[in-house]
């Protein structure tokens, strides 16, 4: 009995053999299954936003074989790279409360926009210059010129001392109602917002190699109408040297600090491998219009 049960299994066998049977998933045994997995080239690279982070460096990820620049601590490029950021989602307002699209940027700086059209290109590279020194307690290096040539300085300020501008006449007055508060900060930025612009900035910054980027530099075109934007954070391939950034900026009319769109779809990341200009979503500037601190 048992040999007539192994000659009707062994039967089977060759039949199912024979007749090209399949397996429960349509394969014969001796097929192998297809692949269908994506190959490392053909599968989408992996998103560069955290949508939870709540800073620039928290939000933004560097693409595969980039390493995000180091910065010491209470640097302003670590400033920089630390920059709060509002929700995922929000968008830039204007001064007067209209939403701008979504089209240049990808993330809005999480300070507060005044009600008057004034933080515009030049003031937000302004602002964070000098929202960096007041947060480190460096009064006396808070100074900027107006267009006049006017040196505002912010310590003579805290020392309770107005600017008085009359045409093209501007002078201290005192003002025992100046101090250092942040209160009093901030209305001394709507005065350098008034009268200093991106002619007067480029004046006061210095000349830069685009070999020697760094965070914290600047890009300026002085002018009416003008624009400056400013590097917030960079990267560095080790292997082939290539260097990537991100830029922030505002704009006119007066607006929140944006994180800008970069060269790339859906990333804030721009190369530093360029030749004569670099093209941003609202202005294209001159590698000679690189400046810095």
């Amino acid at each position: 009995m048992k040999k007539l049960l192994s000659m009707i299994v062994l039967c089977g066998w060759i039949c199912c053999i024979l007749s090209g049977c399949k397996d429960n998933n349509g394969q014969t045994p001796s097929e192998k299954p297809e692949k269908t997995e994506m190959t490392a080239a053909e599968s989408p690279a992996p998103s560069l936003i955290n949508a939870q982070g709540q800073s620039v460096a928290e939000r933004f990820g560097v693409p595969q074989g980039f390493v995000r620049q180091e910065s010491e601590e209470k640097s302003f490029a670590h400033y920089l790279q630390n920059l709060p950021l509002k929700p995922a989602g929000t968008k830039v307002k204007y001064y007067d409360g209209r939403e701008k699209p979504e089209t240049a940027y990808l993330a809005v700086v999480d300070f507060v926009l005044g009600a008057r059209d004034l933080q515009q290109c030049a003031d937000s590279v302004m602002r964070l210059r000098a929202e960096y020194l007041y947060a480190e307690d460096q009064f006396d290096e808070i100074h900027f010129n107006f267009v006049s040539g006017f040196n505002a300085e912010f310590s003579k300020w805290a020392d309770g001392n107005g600017i008085s501008v009359k045409g093209n006449q501007v002078s201290w007055f005192s003002n025992n109602r100046n101090n250092s508060s942040y209160e009093s900060f901030q209305k001394y930025l709507d005065i350098v917002y008034a009268y200093a612009s991106t002619l007067s900035l480029e004046k006061e910054l210095f000349e830069k190699p685009l070999a020697d980027l760094a965070i914290g530099d600047v890009f300026i075109h002085g002018g009416s109408p003008g624009h400056c934007v400013i590097v917030v954070d960079m990267a560095v391939d080790n292997d082939t040297g290539e260097k990537i950034f991100m830029l922030a900026q505002s704009y006119m009319p007066a607006q929140d600090i944006q994180i800008l769109r970069g060269d790339k779809e859906d990333s804030p990341w721009f190369s530093a491998n360029i030749e004569d200009s670099l093209k941003t979503p609202e202005w294209t500037f001159k590698v000679s219009e690189l400046k810095s601190w």
